[in-house]
């Protein structure tokens, strides 16, 4: 049996998509996958990054991760997303790197990749579901097949009861609900083994 390619591309200001991201890579590990953790470039501006300390303190902490390329989605059989939500949508850093794949869109290289994204917000109605039907639509046009956790484990109960992808509140000093972890855990191994079904049921 072929093992399953796994692309976790998330991007991250002060660190909370980035822990659901490593999360998603522990379960993505133990369910045998090969695993890829790639951010998206960072795009703001310097001045905005040093005013925010937590926000200057991540960016160092977490330089080493590499910043995504489009070949992290060629190699990949399910991509995992992870990115806060900017009034109900995609981080513009989420969202530029995802409008540079036109040219594997074109050549059909995206489609049938199994995909599933994660968000965060600093309120329990700060757009969450929005911005992950938003990063959906992307990846319709990718001609991917979306793998939404839906209510298939109880920990998406636990975590809020979020169908569409797990979703964090943040509180004011960086915090949420640990049970979060968990739900992205659950989210990770179902998007893997839809993945593993379809990549050896296509290949057999």
């Amino acid at each position: 049996m072929n093992p399953v390619h796994v692309t976790i591309l998330y991007y991250s200001s002060t660190g909370t998509n980035y822990k659901m991201a490593k999360a998603a890579e522990e379960a993505a590990k133990q369910q045998g996958a090969e695993v890829r953790i790639v951010r998206a470039a960072e795009s703001a501006p310097e001045e905005a990054i040093s005013a925010n300390p937590a926000w200057k303190t991540h960016m160092e902490e977490t330089a080493s991760v590499p910043v995504a390329s489009l070949d992290d989605l060629t190699w990949a059989d399910a991509v995992i997303i992870s990115t806060p939500t900017r009034f109900g949508n995609v981080a513009a850093q989420m969202k530029q790197f995802l409008d540079t794949t036109g040219s594997l869109w074109a050549k059909g290289k995206l489609e049938n990749k199994i995909a599933t994204a994660m968000t965060s917000a600093s309120n329990s109605h700060g757009g969450q579901e929005a911005t992950l039907l938003a990063l959906y639509t992307s990846m319709f046009h990718w001609g991917a097949i979306v793998v939404a956790p839906g209510y298939t484990d109880e920990a998406i109960r636990a975590a809020g009861g979020n169908p569409y992808g797990t979703s964090a509140t943040v509180n004011d000093d960086g915090s949420f609900d640990p049970k979060v972890l968990m739900a992205a855990k659950h989210q990770a191994k179902r998007a893997i083994t839809i993945a593993k079904a379809l990549k050896n049921g296509l290949g057999a």
